[in-house]
């Protein structure tokens, strides 16, 4: 982990109540797909965890949406502002475990840390199937960015406005196209994945944080492991490890 100040190279809306956001800065605590950065910002108390979608050596792409007044704040700042930031937080995916036909599937705001994700799964051999779950048309964001990495991609809408109508469940491939699974998104949509994969996987949750970084325990849950906090030990837990 590190802590620094980063400028924003640009934010802007790319679906519905959805943006993207690169910073510049140190990217050097990164080691994984799946972890997160920690946003202070100035009116508010406590800090912003968001996912990282991408990264290189000197910057770092997040996506989020705007639910409440933190994040739509965030929406408002402009090219050459600065953020204070806590960096490389959280386990992250182990790509190592994965089997050569892994499923990456995402739901909503679960969708930006299995962009890169994919793209050290490529670099290790593997073919991802990659499945997108959506509310409507006007939430699908990243499809062709996946496709792009070289991705099988599928995508299902609850309304179906666009790609398959229902959840990701819906859009399961054939047991025989896949041996492995990651996963990031709403609880239910995880629960459900986990009840209908018999394959391994690992699965990235949600809580809310104080600090970030294990101090609080804020965010702990139980495992069958013993006690985790979701931003030091996860948030990424194994399948077998989850108690529902």
């Amino acid at each position: 982990m590190n802590k620094g100040i980063y400028k924003i190279e640009s934010n802007e809306r790319i679906a519905k109540n959805i943006y993207k956001m690169i910073l510049s800065g140190d990217t050097s605590s990164i080691t994984k797909p799946g972890q997160f950065i920690n946003i202070s910002l100035e009116p508010f108390f406590l800090r912003r965890p968001i996912s990282v979608c991408d990264y290189d050596d000197n910057s770092i792409t997040i996506i989020y949406k705007v639910v409440g007044k933190g994040t739509d704040y965030m929406s408002m700042l402009k090219k050459g502002d600065t953020l204070d930031v806590l960096c490389g937080l959280g386990n992250g995916y182990n790509v190592d475990k994965s089997e050569d036909k892994p499923l990456v599937i995402g739901g909503g705001v679960g969708v930006p840390p299995l962009y890169n994700l994919a793209k050290k799964l490529i670099e290790k051999g593997k073919k991802p199937i990659v499945l997108l779950g959506f509310g409507t048309k006007d939430e699908v964001f990243y499809e062709d960015e996946f496709k792009a990495l070289g991705c099988i991609v599928k995508v299902s809408t609850v309304d179906g406005s666009y790609g398959t109508k229902g959840i990701v469940t819906d859009i399961l491939p054939d047991k025989s196209d896949y041996n492995y699974f990651f996963t990031c998104g709403p609880l239910v949509m995880m629960k459900a994945l986990s009840n209908a994969i018999d394959a391994d996987g690992q699965l990235s949750f949600e809580e809310r944080m104080g600090c970030g970084f294990g101090a609080c325990v804020g965010c702990s849950i139980q495992t069958k492991n013993g006690i985790k906090r979701i931003c030091k030990e996860g948030p990424v837990l194994e399948k077998g490890e989850i108690i529902w």
